[in-house]
C-alpha cells in the first residue's frame, strides 16, 4: 500500500513540474480533484491540523520583530466539493495586527496535504486594508496545490497554490532527516523544502518537524521564522 501512496503521489509531481515548465499556464495545470476522495481530517505526520492546535512563531528581520499566532479552528469550508479545516493566521508587529488570514487545507486518502485557498487581510498604517494574495480553488481560474506529500523526499517541483498573477507558490523538497534546534525545542528526522514564487524574488527554507509541523523558515531576504510555542488541544 505504501507504494501505491507513493507512485501516486508522483503522479502529481509530474503534473506540476510540467507545468512549471510549460510556463506555468493555467490550462497546463489543472489537477483532477475527486471530493470523494479527500477528508477535513489533516493528519499528515509533517503538516498536522489536529482543531485548537495553536503555534507561535517570532519572526525577525533586521530590527524588525513580528508574532505570528497560527491556530487549527474548528470550522470547515466546502471548496470544489472538498470539505475543508479552517485554519486562522495572525501577525502582528508592536501589537498591531499587519496580516490576518484564513487558510483551507485538506487531506487527500493518500495522505497528501492539499491547499484550497486563503482569504488574507493585510492592515497598512494608512489605514486601508489590502486583500491582495487572497484566492479559492475553483473561482477565476484558481487551482488547489499540495503543501505537503504523504511520503516526502527529495523530487521535483510542485505547485502549492495557482492563480495567476496573484498566487503562484511552488515548493521542492530538498532534504530529509535534518534536525533543527527552535526555541521551542530539537527536532530530529525533520523535512526541508524550497518555496519560491516567479511573482517575487527570492526563496525561502522551511523545516518541518514530525507531530508539529513547520519550525523554523530562512529567507532570502534575511528573515527567519522559529517556533517559539505550541499548545496542543
Amino acid at each position: 500500500m505504501r507504494i501505491v501512496r507513493a507512485v501516486a503521489f508522483a503522479a502529481v509531481v509530474v503534473v506540476l513540474d510540467h507545468a512549471a515548465v510549460a510556463g506555468g499556464k493555467a490550462a497546463a495545470y489543472h489537477p483532477v480533484i475527486d471530493s470523494q476522495k479527500f477528508d477535513a481530517t489533516v493528519d499528515n505526520p509533517y503538516f498536522p491540523l489536529p482543531p485548537g492546535t495553536v503555534w507561535a512563531y517570532e519572526e525577525r528581520q533586521g530590527k524588525r520583530v513580528t508574532l505570528d499566532s497560527v491556530t487549527v479552528t474548528s470550522q470547515t469550508r466546502v471548496v470544489m466539493g472538498v470539505r475543508c479545516v479552517v485554519v486562522h493566521d495572525v501577525e502582528r508587529t508592536n501589537g498591531r495586527v499587519g496580516e490576518d488570514t484564513y487558510d483551507c487545507y485538506a487531506q487527500d486518502h493518500d495522505g497528501n496535504v492539499w491547499y484550497f485557498g486563503e482569504d488574507t487581510k493585510e492592515f497598512h498604517h494608512d489605514g486601508t486594508v489590502s486583500h491582495a494574495g487572497s484566492w479559492e480553488a475553483g473561482v477565476r481560474g484558481a487551482q488547489p496545490g499540495v503543501i505537503m506529500p504523504a511520503y516526502p523526499q527529495p523530487g521535483a517541483p510542485y505547485r502549492q497554490e495557482y492563480l495567476a498573477g496573484v498566487a503562484e507558490d511552488m515548493g521542492q523538497i530538498v532534504a530529509v532527516g535534518e534536525t533543527v534546534t527552535v526555541p521551542h525545542g530539537s527536532y530530529r528526522d525533520c523535512v526541508r523544502t524550497k518555496d519560491w514564487t516567479p511573482l517575487e524574488k527570492g526563496s525561502e527554507k522551511k523545516w518541518y518537524a514530525r507531530g508539529v509541523g513547520v519550525v523554523r523558515t530562512e529567507a532570502t531576504d534575511g528573515e527567519v521564522a522559529v517556533l517559539v510555542g505550541m499548545t496542543h488541544p
